[in-house]
């Protein structure tokens, strides 16, 4: 039975390549990258094919993954020097992040499209000798392709949240043996742990989160910190903010603007609000929308220099960050973070940069993407909950205007964040036998 469903899922997977064509033709208006060797996608390489089983496959969908894999990779490489990576990604800022992390002898191209011909068109041409699979990423067509070449497949950082374990629920047949198919399941807590149980598979291991390993950048937090102590207001900021989140923040800051306007005889404090947005390629939309609420706004990718050096920055209602790879400098110059994608029924982003940059951090009721680092950055004193986005810029505004408070809830961010480090190494000594397999397995003698 479960053959002829992964043949069935297959082939409506093949169906719905002409879709995945389109949907990359419309990204690349947006984001030219998406235009990038689409074809690899399906299968077909312009990269010289493998004649031994040397590379170690990682996949890390998207940028949150990618950054987590990078201290991932940095470790094996220092317990594994030569070793060769295969780097595949789903988006465009992964693969763009994931280009940093290369060296001689390393390949990268895009996840391959998740049916069975394209699969075994990947296997054949790359040979991996061990795929690591990041964070919630197992494809059943894949799975299973490695697991009839002998490829052990882990899965490394694992999370399944309540919602996530549902739909696996729902999709009993495809899910359960996916996940059966898997060669480890190293998971970063008891709660994920428990839930992939519930799907009948094994833990070999309960590691904590990598994303606690990942130290920001200190010079991009120094600039950050400058910056913050140079200007003469608080920065309050909207951290990887989801669609339609943005619009509940705008209505609530004019709310509290024309509070401020009639009650002018009370002193409030003047604060600047700074919206990050989750996706790159709504930074354009997210502008048109802080212009439709009657608000003015700058855009970081426009700052010369500083901002408090700018005049249109510093008159603009909201700034605009606007910019890959500066989240820890927004971090160390923000007073305290809203958390994106916990306004709305998304799960909630990751927060535990913002923690390593000793942002306290303000988080909407939906945090079911990461509930037990939410948590426990709660229970730390790094974090509040609050029920809805009134609430949360409400309590934000008191904080950041509370220089004593603030200070207390940076130093827990920040103690929150180093208690919690240590899944990297245990990752690694964990991979360590499976490396050493397939090392074996790539040097032996292909004939009697």
């Amino acid at each position: 039975m479960s053959r002829l469903i992964l043949a069935l899922y297959s082939g409506l997977m093949r169906l719905a390549q002409p879709l995945l064509r389109r949907k990359m033709a419309q990204r690349a208006a947006q984001e030219p990258d998406y235009d990038v060797a689409v074809d690899e996608r399906f299968g077909r390489y312009t990269q010289p094919r493998e004649t031994a089983s040397e590379l170690v496959w990682l996949h890390a969908v998207s940028l949150g993954e990618t950054r987590t894999a990078a201290v991932l990779i940095n470790a094996l490489r220092a317990e594994h020097p030569g070793l060769r990576i295969l780097l595949t990604h789903g988006t465009a800022t992964g693969r763009a992040e994931g280009l940093a992390l290369l060296q001689p002898g390393d390949v990268q191209v895009w996840q391959p499209w998740d049916t069975r011909m394209v699969v075994a068109r990947f296997f054949e041409h790359f040979r991996p000798r061990l795929g690591l699979l990041m964070e919630t990423e197992v494809w059943p067509c894949t799975v299973a392709g490695a697991r009839a070449r002998g490829i052990p497949m882990v899965l490394v950082n694992g999370r399944l949240s309540e919602k996530s374990l549902s739909q696996a629920l729902t999709m009993s047949p495809l899910a359960y043996p996916a996940y059966g198919a898997l060669t480890a399941i190293y998971a970063q807590t008891a709660n994920d742990a428990k839930r992939y149980r519930q799907l009948g598979v094994e833990v070999k291991g309960v590691f904590g989160n990598l994303k606690f390993d990942a130290a920001p950048s200190t010079s991009q937090q120094e600039i950050g910190k400058a910056w913050r102590k140079a200007l003469n207001q608080p920065v309050l900021m909207f951290a990887s903010s989801r669609e339609g989140e943005e619009a509940l923040f705008l209505e609530q800051i004019i709310a509290r603007n024309q509070q401020i306007r009639a009650q002018a005889a009370i002193k409030s404090i003047a604060v600047k609000y700074l919206i990050v947005p989750r996706h790159p390629q709504r930074f354009d939309d997210v502008a048109a929308l802080v212009a439709q609420h009657g608000l003015t706004l700058s855009r970081r990718s426009s700052w010369q220099g500083n901002p408090f050096e700018n005049s249109e920055a510093m008159q603009a209602d909201i700034w605009l960050g606007d910019t890959l790879g500066e989240m820890p400098l927004y971090y160390a110059m923000g007073d305290a973070a809203l958390l994106g994608g916990s306004f709305a029924e998304l799960g909630g982003q990751n927060l535990i940069e913002a923690a390593a940059c000793g942002c306290p951090v303000v988080m909407g009721p939906y945090t079911f993407n990461f509930s037990e680092a939410a948590e426990l950055a709660e229970s730390a004193g790094a974090a509040i909950r609050v029920a809805d986005m009134a609430e949360a810029l409400t309590a934000a505004v008191e904080r950041v205007k509370d220089p004593q408070a603030q200070t207390r809830m940076s130093r827990a961010a920040l103690a929150f964040a180093s208690t919690h480090q240590g899944a990297t190494g245990r990752t690694v000594q964990a991979l360590a036998g499976y490396l050493t397999l397939a090392s074996n397995q790539a040097s032996a003698p292909s004939g009697g």
